[in-house]
């Protein structure tokens, strides 16, 4: 009975390490593709801010950019740190495991001297078959050839269990190696990325300092941006006030298949209506305006990065992208508009239903308005501002509700 219960928990080891070694590989794996996630962003940010090196000045769009590269490394850094937490923990546990499987293995063995000891203390020292032939009857015959079954799969077993726990302690010896050795790269690679880490943050305080002495600069921007963000405002929703007053007119006209549903801002045809469900239905799906680049200015309220006190408004994503990239429309739709404003260039407004999406700072535009577009389809191409930074404004609302355009496209 001692012997089944010490094969027993044998294998119940065993499967313990297995399974544990299995959470930590899907651990790691997850680690790593974050970490893949985060290097690919790095390149990105590395590719367009490259593009601008020859042209770049001291400009807040400049902090915006490397503000976002800083949060960004930082983020790597983090994720080697606790790359590198993971190993150690790694180690731990398959030290802690070599030394159960050295318990183990040392017990399995004295368990077997004991078997081969206490059997030939039974049979007196006779060979097998003289033991089994010294039996006083045929029961007693019976019970010797029973007994010695029992000991050969039982030896067999304990031997077999030997094996395999020495196997296994040879695999996490080595294991044990590559988690050491994994350790030393991750190491070295966090000091690298820490190392720009610091330049990054050396950068950036100095531009902050830079441009801290322009103050009365800064705030003639602010002033002049705000105007130009009010005048796209009306812009817009005068556009999306003709959309509706056209749509209620249409809805007046005799045999008219225009309704409108509870919750709509405006009467819609069956086939507006089904792409104005399809476009909510894709919410957090929809495809970026450029196929590479980064939120600079997310929407809503933020403070100035470099005068303190100031608030700032946003009412859509600032995308940092390479010169001459192409703008794209994120969903099916017609081209409801097109304009030109201070600031923001050339503009398009693409309607998706009864929702709009707004695209603005282009050089040129590809499309004509009544045009229907399809997701991914070009509207233009980005222009480039006198400090040399390549920046599409980006905007959704429904009806004249404006909303955040983060939580429509897909996360980066």
């Amino acid at each position: 009975m001692r012997n089944y219960i010490s094969l027993f928990f044998v294998v119940l080891f065993l499967a313990w390490t297995q399974d544990s070694f299995s959470q930590t590989k899907k651990s790691r794996e997850e680690l790593k593709r974050e970490k893949a996630e985060v290097q690919a962003r790095l390149k990105e940010f590395d590719a367009i801010l490259k593009q601008t090196a020859a042209t770049k000045k001291s400009s807040i769009g400049q902090l915006n950019a490397i503000n976002k590269q800083f949060i960004t490394q930082n983020k790597l850094v983090n994720t080697l740190d606790r790359e590198v937490k993971l190993i150690n923990q790694e180690i731990s546990e398959t030290e802690s495991k070599i030394s159960q499987l050295e318990r183990q293995l040392k017990d399995l063995k004295a368990e077997y001297s004991r078997m081969v000891y206490n059997s030939s203390k039974l049979n007196r020292g006779l060979s097998i078959i003289a033991f089994v032939f010294s039996s006083s009857n045929f029961n007693q015959l019976y019970m010797r050839l029973k007994y010695l079954r029992q000991y050969t799969e039982n030896r067999k077993k304990q031997a077999e269990q030997i094996e395999k726990l020495s196997a296994e302690l040879v695999q996490q010896r080595d294991l044990l190696d590559q988690r050491k050795a994994d350790k030393s790269i991750v190491l070295a690679e966090e000091k690298a990325e820490r190392s720009k880490l610091e330049a990054m943050r050396k950068d950036q305080q100095g531009l902050v300092n830079t441009l801290s002495k322009k103050e009365r600069d800064i705030q003639r921007q602010i002033a002049a941006a705000k105007k130009q963000q009010e005048q796209l405002n009306r812009m817009i929703k005068a556009a999306i006030e003709e959309e509706i007053r056209r749509a209620e007119a249409e809805a007046k006209k005799e045999n008219s298949t225009t309704t409108k549903k509870a919750g709509t801002s405006m009467p819609m045809t069956p086939e507006a209506a089904a792409l104005s469900s399809s476009f909510a239905g894709n919410k957090g799906k929809l495809p970026w305006p450029v196929e590479t680049g980064f939120v600079t200015i997310g929407y809503g309220t933020y403070p100035h990065p470099t005068l303190k006190g100031i608030v700032l408004d946003s009412d859509g994503l600032e995308i940092r992208t390479q010169p001459n990239s192409t703008v794209r429309a994120v969903f099916d739709g017609t081209v409801s508009k097109i304009s030109t404003l201070p600031g923001y260039g050339l503009t398009v407004i693409v309607k998706h239903g009864e929702y709009f999406t707004l695209y603005s700072r282009l050089k040129s535009v590809s499309v004509k308005v009544g045009q229907n577009v399809k997701a991914k389809e070009a509207v233009g191409v980005v222009a480039t501002n006198p400090d040399g930074n390549a920046e599409v404004h980006f905007q959704t609302w429904k009806g004249l509700q404006i909303m955040d355009p983060a939580g429509w496209i897909t996360s980066r």
